[in-house]
């Protein structure tokens, strides 16, 4: 008779499946909730910003007419869709014409591929674009080839660059801020706050973010809550945050939170590293001759998911923590908020917990003393279920 360890899921269990990650973007938030939930993940959404564009802003119609009447040396495309808005308030306008001449007549320089295909659909051609699509290498290009009494558009992409800015300006150069787009605070911060509360109470296994301001708009809505210490402890130690590109971590990084991010600055590559990164981080134990993974709101089980309630989720990992070993009702009472004194809730909440994992004997009850997960004496994962 077969070994009931060496037993194989029929189906597997899509790489996130039991993980709960949280989307701050408002832009491309379905296709990027898509590409999780088709991994299994659950996904709670909570918009950190809006997008105002600004078709009819009085700023953008100034910068556009200054550029018509004196034409730029240089142009920088920061963004596809805040070129292409552009162009098409121009032509609202009836500059359009007029705007895509002076551009055509400038070195036009592209800040990555999207803001390149922008270009090239307006008819344009960009000279450069920086391999690693940052805003950093754009600006050392600019300083190394020198800026000194030249005209240069750069074209915003919803928040001031102001170190961009400043940067020319000191070498030189006379720089004209073209404001297609603003980032502002969600109307209905609701969704946020939900967010917010979850990745403070340990609801969410990571969180995304797809652009700076939408970190910067977290921060402050936690600052606005008191919530800023509760919210930093979350993502320095049981939230994951997930950045499309260094540029979108640098307010992360100044607040000293560690977050990842992929190579390539997209989308797709993003959630591939999130996929890569989240079931790394979960713990695999060899107990009651089965192999039990803990992940968010979920355990594996021999490789089958098996949904645990929040209390019991709260005990195994309490379990976990001290793999073996005897734990007392205090101690796991204590993990259980709102449970007040009553060690009748461990009993309870253990009961629904053994119930969820579906298979006795992984947690062991100790007379008087507590409770322990029945581990193997093995300790070697890898000699037990074969090295991945």
């Amino acid at each position: 008779m077969a070994d009931q360890t060496d037993r194989q899921p029929a189906d597997p269990v899509p790489p996130l499946a039991g993980f709960t990650i949280g989307i701050t973007a408002a832009r491309r938030a379905d296709e990027l909730a898509a590409l999780l939930q088709r991994r299994g993940a659950a996904v709670l959404r909570g918009p950190a910003l809006r997008i105002v564009p600004l078709s009819d802003d009085t700023e953008l119609l100034a910068a556009t007419r200054t550029l018509v009447n004196d034409p730029p040396d240089i142009a920088v495309a920061t963004t596809g869709i805040g070129f292409r808005g552009w162009i098409e308030a121009a032509e609202g306008w009836g500059l359009g014409d007029d705007l895509t001449a002076r551009l055509g007549k400038a070195e036009v320089l592209a800040r990555g591929p999207k803001a390149k295909g922008a270009i090239r659909a307006a008819g344009l051609r960009e000279q450069w674009s920086p391999e690693s699509e940052s805003s950093a290498e754009v600006l050392a290009h600019l300083l190394e080839q020198g800026v000194d009494g030249r005209r240069i558009a750069v074209q915003l992409h919803g928040a001031p660059l102001r170190g961009f800015v400043d940067s020319l300006t000191a070498a030189g150069a006379d720089v004209v801020e073209v404001p297609v787009y603003r980032w502002l605070p969600p109307v209905d911060p609701a969704p946020l706050d939900r967010l917010l509360d979850a990745c403070c109470g340990g609801a969410l296994d990571a969180v995304t973010f797809t652009s700076a301001p939408a970190v910067l708009s977290l921060l402050e809505r936690a600052a606005e809550r008191g919530r800023t210490g509760e919210l930093l402890h979350a993502l320095r130690r049981e939230v994951l945050p997930v950045c499309v590109g260094p540029v979108t971590a640098a307010p992360l990084d100044e607040a000293d939170v560690p977050a990842i991010w992929p190579e390539r600055m997209r989308l797709g590559a993003m959630v591939q590293a999130l996929t890569a990164e989240l079931p790394r981080r979960s713990r695999g134990l060899a107990v009651a001759g089965r192999r039990l993974e803990l992940r968010g709101q979920a355990a594996l089980v021999d490789g089958e998911l098996r949904p645990v309630p929040p209390a019991g989720m709260a005990l195994l990992r309490v379990l976990a923590q001290r793999p073996g070993w005897v734990v007392s009702r205090a101690d796991l009472l204590r993990a259980l908020p709102g449970s007040g004194e009553d060690e009748h809730a461990v009993e309870s909440a253990m009961a629904r917990l053994r119930t969820a994992l579906g298979t006795p004997g992984l947690i062991t009850t100790v007379v008087k003393r507590g409770y322990r997960l029945a581990l193997d004496p093995v300790t070697d994962l890898g000699e037990k279920y074969g090295a991945a």
